[in-house]
């Protein structure tokens, strides 16, 4: 597939487009050469009985249109992107115009944010104008993935709680809004051993929760959790800094149980954050990540109001 981006494919573009356009003029001059045929000047087919088809030369009117519909096409592609890689002499691309727009966009919006940019998340979240214009980028940008009520579903963390991968504190979430995030479960199974091994340390992690296990196989778990415990550290607390989970609450992004855990301990698990840093404006993030924050202080950020 390699060979369909090489420059080759950029002259072959523009190739066909040039010979298509001098082809649809030498079509036309033949045709306007055409002159009426002696006699009943048809062409001898006959429809109907008594439908014949006439020969006439084409109309100058329809001939002229022709005409201009190739010069435009000339001129189009002399200020716009159509021959190959070509990018016309007035330099417009899609991608510049979309950029112009978010740009002009952004300017517009800038008064409406101005105010907010010196405030803090604690304060953002008092705010109701703030809180509603971050309710309505959380809409726009981020409630496909976390849901419409921020509580998220599986392989997409609720935001609502208090259980935070990378850190909850409101620097920590815009810097998760800005850059995104990649989280790396790599499969362990060939690390912690047997299957009876990984069926082991699942029951482990389910007892560190207090999660319903079998307390046998999860003392037999216990040993082989060293593996797991350079991530999620060796009471299972988690490690923010690597995004590993906390196993020892009760909550799941990934499914709970045995086999679930099972899985995950077998196949791995890699869980992308998109970055938003190009699609929202700084000052946008900030409302946002306020609004983000205040989703899971609810209560006091009530008690405050």
């Amino acid at each position: 597939m390699s060979d369909f981006v090489n420059s080759g494919w950029a002259i072959y573009v523009a190739g066909v487009t040039i010979v298509s356009l001098i082809v649809c003029l030498v079509l036309l001059a033949i045709a306007s050469k055409r002159k009426v045929m002696a006699n009943d000047n048809t062409t001898g087919h006959v429809w109907d009985e008594d439908l014949r088809e006439l020969n006439n030369p084409l109309p100058r009117w329809w001939m002229g249109l022709f005409v201009l519909t190739v010069v435009f096409s000339g001129v189009y592609l002399a200020f716009y992107p159509g021959l190959g890689t070509n990018p016309g002499s007035l330099g417009w691309t899609s991608v510049k115009q979309h950029d112009d727009e978010v740009a002009k966009a952004r300017a517009a919006m800038a008064p409406v944010y101005a105010k907010y940019t010196a405030m803090s998340a604690a304060d953002l979240a008092k705010d109701p104008k703030a809180m509603a214009i971050g309710e309505r980028l959380f809409a726009n940008n981020c409630a496909q993935c976390h849901g419409a009520d921020a509580r998220g579903s599986k392989g997409f963390p609720n935001l609502t709680d208090a259980d935070w991968l990378y850190g909850g504190a409101p620097e920590k979430i815009v810097e998760t809004i800005n850059g995104g995030r990649q989280g790396n479960m790599p499969p362990m199974a060939a690390a912690v051993g047997s299957a009876e091994d990984v069926k082991n340390v699942a029951n482990y992690v389910l007892s560190l929760s207090g999660s319903p296990h079998n307390a046998v196989a999860a003392e037999l778990g216990k040993a082989k959790f060293a593996v797991c415990a350079a991530c999620h550290g060796p009471d299972g607390k988690g490690n923010q800094a690597l995004g590993a989970p906390n196993l020892t609450d009760k909550i799941w992004l990934h499914g709970w149980g045995e086999q679930a855990i099972v899985n995950i301990v077998t196949q791995g698990k890699v869980n992308v954050m998109p970055a938003q840093k190009e699609r929202l404006a700084p000052e946008q993030i900030h409302v946002l990540g306020a609004y983000v924050w205040s989703l899971s202080q609810g209560r006091a950020v009530a008690t405050a109001q």
